[in-house]
């Protein structure tokens, strides 16, 4: 069976962040907790390119919109429907 956009979106951001918690708790706060950094964002930016075979301009979206599990997600599901 195929794994939803969210599963798949989890799974990047565990690796990335090293931390099951994004599973648990989709509003955290990914920087604000630390969990990433500038360079973890810009590489969860490459995978969700590759893995969902869409285009993320880093400008096209504030620290504001994309700082949790679940803003990652609508930003992906917004790539998926371009």
């Amino acid at each position: 069976m195929n794994k939803s956009v969210k599963e798949r979106v989890f799974d990047i951001l565990v690796e990335i962040c090293d931390e099951e918690i994004v599973r648990e708790d989709i509003d955290i706060n990914l920087l604000d907790e630390e969990l990433m950094d500038s360079l973890d964002y810009t590489d969860l930016i490459i995978r969700l390119e590759e893995e969902f075979d869409i285009v993320i301009s880093p400008s096209e979206y504030t620290r504001e919109e994309s700082d949790t599990p679940a803003k990652i997600i609508g930003i992906v599901e917004a790539g998926l429907q371009k």
